[in-house]
């Protein structure tokens, strides 16, 4: 163990191999260690947050992952799909918040099309001018790009034309096609939602990066998962943050298996840090942590917790976290960065501070 300690101490790259043996024999306090050295070698001290807000127009969706709980059929009277009226005073509303992101996600509606979507980035970006607009994972782009007979590159033009700036992380799960084939049969494939990032960062569109871990998956296909994002990033430099999501087992169909404990979310933490030496920001998502669980993360590698979400996200409060109502304020932010020896740095959805 001592030779991957002294290659990652010397900001030498490891190996899949190595990655494994570090996840399963490496100490707890060594892995929070050497975390702490690559988040350091970074970002120095930043604890970085933004003021956001989230809308979810729809959580109708033309899939049937096993792991979600935020899917509802079309007519249960749990679904939503807010109309063009609607998602724009939702924006309005914000305008006003201080916000410097608003964050779009929802279901795959089957009835929605490119056209539905560009309009409703052109509203919101007008609702809330001085807002970057994240929006969409890479399987709603496919989709709504694929339904209109475009590639990519070409969908994404249209959607940064109408104000969309960003793309978030979601959507990826586990890029095992084996496993995925399990716990996300009729979803769109890894090969599609890795292409789709590699679209955007083509002509200049930041995203993200997630993994959902802790499902029916190995350690080996957590790090091959990793992997995957670590090549495309060392070909495109398009990854702004990722974010290692924890299946959470509330009112989904995988539930029976439980949660994995927090030595493991630890773990998978440190371990991103680590090995994905080439995306320079590590979310700890404390909406789907719980806000304890996230300041300890901050030893384990993380330098960014998201933001203020206001009340705007049900994705995770269905399937069971925490926080049934997230709100977290400048002033608990603040707190958790003091407690822990963080300079705590307003950021954009860019991580340019925000002044």
């Amino acid at each position: 163990m001592e030779k991957i300690y002294n290659k990652i101490e010397l900001g030498e790259r490891i190996t899949t191999d190595e990655a494994l043996r570090l996840m399963e024999e490496a100490p707890l306090e060594e892995l929070s260690r050497l975390a702490t050295l690559c988040r350091v070698r970074t970002c120095g001290d930043a604890l970085y947050y933004n003021r956001n807000f989230h809308i979810e127009p729809t959580n109708i969706c033309r899939f049937n992952c096993l792991f979600c709980s935020y899917r509802r059929p079309r007519g249960s009277a749990e679904a939503w799909d807010y109309s063009l009226d609607e998602i724009e005073q939702i924006a309005i509303s914000k305008a006003d918040s201080g916000a410097t992101e608003v964050h779009i996600v929802g279901g795959v509606h089957p009835d929605h099309d490119l056209d539905h979507y560009i309009e409703m980035i052109s509203r919101v970006k007008r609702a809330v001018p001085g807002a970057t607009v994240k929006a969409f994972t890479a399987i709603e782009l496919a989709y709504m790009i694929e339904k209109a007979g475009l590639t990519y590159t070409e969908g994404l033009t249209r959607l940064r034309e109408a104000g969309m700036e960003a793309i978030p992380g979601g959507g990826a799960e586990i890029f095992d096609e084996e496993l995925r084939a399990k716990i996300c049969p009729d979803k769109g494939s890894t090969a599609q939602w890795l292409s789709l990032h590699e679209a955007a960062h083509s002509i200049g569109i930041p995203t993200n990066a997630t993994i959902l871990y802790g499902h029916m998956e190995s350690r080996a296909q957590r790090i091959d998962h990793l992997n995957r994002l670590r090549e495309l990033q060392d070909r495109t430099g398009g990854f702004n943050a990722f974010i290692p999501l924890k299946y959470r087992s509330a009112g989904n169909k995988m539930e029976s298996l439980g949660e994995v404990s927090l030595e493991e979310d630890l773990r998978t933490l440190a371990l991103s840090r680590i090995f994905l030496d080439n995306i320079p920001h590590i979310k700890a998502y404390w909406v789907m942590y719980g806000k304890q669980t996230t300041e300890q993360a901050l030893a384990y590698g993380a330098d960014d917790i998201d933001g203020t979400i206001d009340d705007s996200t049900k994705i995770y409060s269905m399937a069971g976290a925490e926080d049934q109502r997230p709100r977290l304020t400048i002033a608990e932010i603040e707190a958790m960065a003091a407690r822990n020896g963080r300079t705590p740095i307003e950021r954009d959805t860019f991580y340019n501070p925000v002044k």
